[in-house]
């Protein structure tokens, strides 16, 4: 049965810190809804109605795009976590997310939450409006092998101009929505 609350517990807090995976889950008011995994050491609980997520450059910027496309009050985001061991618990966190990039003021104030890791382009900096447990009775039981050090091997290996010139050039979403870019590459720690 799920249940609804209005901010993080302390048991929330804890299941999220165990987990792996998260998915994020976007959609503006016209287009592609956004559905994508992320790994890595790359989410923060700041506090219980406040979290933010590390975001390296992939393929798309579709988050960033669907998130600003609401300003000024911007976007709706779900976040969702799987237990994938005991006890079966999905966790879901409803909120709205800012996109934060190395060149805006609270840049500072989010990145000393994280490690940098190369490729870094933005923090998304979200405001929970609800949080939402269900059993995960369907969800497989599933262990965790090892991260997929590629993404970060990737980045790492660029030429930091060439990084922020190809960043430069991503300003639209697949559905046309503007972006904004990442003036700086991050190389990480």
């Amino acid at each position: 049965m799920a249940e609804f609350f209005d901010a993080l517990g302390d048991k929330h807090v804890a299941m999220i810190g165990k987990q792996p995976v998260f998915f994020v889950a976007t959609a503006a008011s016209d287009g592609r809804i956004n559905l994508s995994p992320k790994g890595y050491d790359a989410f923060r609980v700041l506090s219980p109605t406040r979290v933010a997520y590390l975001d390296l450059g992939g393929s798309g910027n579709e988050t960033h795009a669907h998130v600003t496309a609401d300003q000024p009050d911007y976007g709706r985001i779900t976040i969702m976590f799987c237990n994938f061991e005991q006890p079966a618990l999905i966790l879901r966190i409803y909120g709205r997310a800012k996109p934060v990039l190395p060149q805006d003021a609270e840049w500072d104030g989010l990145a000393a939450h994280f490690t940098m890791m190369p490729g870094t382009r933005q923090i998304f900096d979200i405001t929970v409006e609800s949080v939402q447990t269900s059993c995960g009775y369907g969800v497989p039981f599933m262990s965790f092998e090892a991260e997929r050090e590629t993404l970060k091997k990737h980045h790492g290996n660029s030429d930091p101009a060439e990084w922020e010139a190809k960043t430069a050039s991503r300003t639209t979403s697949i559905d046309g929505l503007p972006t904004r870019a990442s003036t700086r590459y991050i190389a990480g720690e």
